[in-house]
């Protein structure tokens, strides 16, 4: 109970607050316009103090912030200031008289490098957000985090961080969702309710746990201003697209009330296997309301709701389409999170939250479905606490605390055989199948930052246990550390995580079940237990200029009972299966601009290399690949296993209101498992599709996509602007192949030249 009532702010791992207080030489307060830049974070913000010089800034990402105070009759002011810890920083600040300005001078380039970051983090701001490609529905944050190095996006938008098969977490306001959240899964929380993102792939602090592959803090909170302001934005574009948000936020006092929904109609909403993109329509909407209150400069309330859902097709293959198939699917996902933070001290903050969450998905086929029949309802119901005391003292940044998730999970599955052909001898023509399962798990973790000088020191340890199908505890230690040379504004850092990541529980009731072996004369069922890795990373950060940064990291990861997913029948049905190690290595660059004169842009670029290695040691398997399973000894390259990627885009301000951005994403090709012929191809994918495979090779031939976006500020008066903009998606009109035929994965074609329009209002 100590625990839960002494818990941090109930938000992200990495975030804190500035209490700012601006006054005059006789110490009364004065209403003042401030400026927050830090280019580190990609974060720029212009506010206004309250009438007594007041301002808290709140939800800052930890690194290094410029503050520039301005007031008519005053001379400017500017400091540096240091968020580091979930207890608030406080500063104040005088302003003197204009005819005696005696100003520090604050540059931007001070905040470009941050000198205590012991890993690569990757930042996603205000601008970045403004200013993005236009993406198809579902996928806004999905394309955002794959812009970053290290990450790839494989059939039907699904994240792999680092070579890593569903273990991707995303943190949504401090609460972890551990579940797949890619569009054929869960649905998507639209990028314009999103007001920053941080992204991380090694030097996890222990306060996370269960999927690490890779982790995306997800910051919905704006800020606090008091009045009525929000926006409203429509857009449409190729595929039969059109999508609206609005989003409205009023403070008064010490309270702040927001509200936003959104709603949109795509006629390509999945990979389709093939050129024709057949059967796959779309609608989704979401809506969300939060109200936060501060009873006292020490107590706050926070209360967020959610609600999304998403109804779209499957799309068929050529001979599908032929046979008249159509297959519909449903996601829903409802939530509630509550929390209340209390200061103790200036140097000690405690929250107490939670959340409940009740996600359900579908799948129903028409009577001319081929080979197959299906039918699917599962979901589960959460509830998430969790209890940590955050605690500044001198050098050190403590943080301690307590979590448990607990979930019910059910799952009904159903198929009738319609091609008879196309399974082994003996699979029964029918099978239904329905289960539910208790999931329990809880974790305790204690961690430190100590800054000693130009060295910073991370170390931390987390203990886990896991309780659904099997039952398993861990203790995963995490260490960093990061040294700082300001003559050449470079940082070198390495990290190294022990991590414990939990089984995919999408279908895992099913495949665990006695009930398939009717499925198969040969059958092996294997309890998939939570995978065990060892992550390290080395690298640097250097600044040129104050005004380009250059990232580079090399990496190595290995895995017991790594994690991969395989599918049922023919059904489409993945679920998740363990093989007995992995070892997945690679190398991360990125040259980033933030402002540059007019110009802003990246430039990343990612080498992998994966493997798995049988025989497996969890999950289920039929026929001949049951006879082989526990027998087959060697290696083969995991499906994300591309060698090469590159992503870039550079944005160049023509003029104050209008602005235009190029970019592009090349990939050099998934692995393939493909035993037919190329006429098999052509019979079943078309012509068009075996240009782009590489069969000899046994990989799908590199990608190419060009863009380009423009956008202008039409009209702006006080408050009230708009804004617009123009996209046009793969320029030069490539067939790029995302992955065919997988090992453990389908065929899926990435979209053809494309267009898409944006209109914005802010108020």
């Amino acid at each position: 109970m100590l625990l839960l009532l002494a818990i941090p702010a109930f938000g992200q791992s990495r975030t804190g607050e500035l209490r700012l207080k601006v006054t005059d030489p006789s110490g009364l307060g004065v209403k003042s316009s401030v400026q927050l830049v830090s280019e580190a974070n990609h974060f720029l913000e212009t506010t206004w103090t309250d009438d007594a010089g007041y301002l808290v800034a709140k939800h800052l990402s930890f690194g290094l912030y410029r503050v520039e105070v301005q007031r008519e009759g005053f001379a400017p002011s500017r400091q540096l200031v240091e968020v580091r810890s979930a207890a608030p920083a406080e500063l104040h600040m005088v302003l003197s008289v204009a005819a005696v300005s005696t100003n520090i001078v604050v540059n931007d380039t001070q905040t470009l490098v941050d000198p205590h970051r012991t890993g690569a983090i990757n930042q996603i701001g205000e601008d970045t957000l403004e200013h993005r490609s236009i993406s198809m529905p579902g996928r806004s944050i999905i394309e955002l985090v794959n812009s970053e190095p290290g990450w790839l996006v494989e059939a039907n938008g699904v994240l792999h961080p680092r070579g890593s098969e569903y273990q991707t977490q995303i943190v949504v306001d401090g609460i972890p969702l551990t579940d797949n959240r890619s569009p054929a899964f869960a649905p998507e929380m639209d990028a314009d309710d999103v007001s920053s993102m941080t992204i991380l792939t090694a030097n996890f602090p222990a306060e996370y746990g269960r999927k690490l592959g890779g982790v995306v803090e997800v910051n919905t909170a704006r800020d606090t201003r008091e009045g009525l302001h929000g926006k409203a934005v429509v857009s449409g574009g190729s595929f039969g697209t059109a999508d609206g948000y609005f989003m409205s936020q009023y403070g008064w006092g010490k309270n702040t009330l927001g509200v936003s929904a959104s709603g949109n109609m795509t006629g390509r909403y999945l990979d389709p296997p093939v050129l024709g993109n057949f059967t796959n329509n779309a609608t989704s909407a979401d809506f969300s309301a939060r109200y936060e209150r501060d009873f006292t400069e020490h107590d706050r309330l926070g209360l967020i709701v959610r609600h999304e859902q998403a109804r779209f097709q499957v799309p068929n293959e050529n001979l599908q389409e032929v046979a008249g198939q159509r297959q519909d699917r449903t996601s829903y996902e409802t939530a509630g999170i509550v929390s209340y933070q209390h200061i103790f001290s200036p140097n000690t903050v405690g929250t107490l939250g939670g959340m409940a969450r009740d996600v359900s998905a579908g799948l129903t086929s028409n009577e001319l479905a081929t080979p197959i029949i299906a039918g699917q309802g599962r979901g589960f119901r959460e509830g998430y606490v969790k209890g940590a005391v955050a605690y500044h003292h001198g050098r050190n940044e403590w943080k301690a605390g307590v979590e448990a998730d607990f979930a019910s999970l059910r799952e009904r599955f159903n198929y009738t055989i319609t091609n008879p052909s196309q399974f082994d001898p003996g699979t029964p023509a029918t099978f239904n199948f329905f289960d539910h399962a208790q999931d329990r798990e809880q974790s305790a973790f204690v961690q430190d930052i100590v800054r000693l000088g130009r060295w910073t020191l991370s170390a931390g340890v987390r203990w886990d246990h896991y309780k659904l199908l099997v039952e398993q505890n861990a203790v995963s230690p995490r260490l960093g550390a990061a040294w700082y040379w300001p003559g050449a504004d470079m940082i070198f850092h390495a990290s190294y995580d022990r991590v414990f990541q939990t089984p995919a529980t999408e279908n895992l009731l099913l495949a665990s079940s006695a009930e398939l072996a009717a499925l198969n004369p040969q059958v092996l069922r294997l309890a998939v237990r939570p995978s065990l890795g060892n992550l390290y990373e080395l690298g640097f950060t250097k600044g040129f200029i104050g005004k380009l940064k250059l990232d580079v990291n090399g990496y190595d990861r290995s895995f017991s009972n790594m994690a991969d997913d395989d599918l049922l029948l023919n059904t489409g049905i993945s679920f998740p299966i363990a093989f007995r190690k992995g070892n997945i290595y690679g190398a991360e660059a990125k040259i980033e601009i933030p402002r540059w004169g007019r110009i802003s842009g990246y430039l990343s670029y990612s080498y992998m290399v994966g493997f798995g290695y049988t025989p497996v040691t969890g999950g289920l398997f039929l026929g001949d690949d049951a006879t082989t399973a526990l027998t087959n000894r060697g290696r083969f390259p995991v499906t994300q296993d591309q060698r090469n990627t590159v992503s870039t885009r550079f944005r160049y301000q023509v003029v104050r209101r209008a602005w235009v951005a190029l970019g592009g994403a090349y990939g050099s090709g998934l692995p393939i498992e493909f035993t037919g012929t190329p006429q098999d191809v052509v019979v079943q994918y078309g012509q068009a599709i075996l240009d782009r495979l590489n069969l000899a090779r046994g990989r799908v031939r590199p990608s190419l996509a060009l863009d380009a976006s423009v956008g202008a500020e039409l009209w702006k008066k006080d408050d009230l602007r708009f804004l617009l903009q123009a996209d046009l998606r793969n320029i030069n009109n490539r067939v790029n192949v995302i992955n065919f035929a997988g090992l453990f994965s389908g065929t899926a074609v990435a979209p053809p030249r494309s267009y898409a329009l944006r209109l914005e209002a802010d108020f």
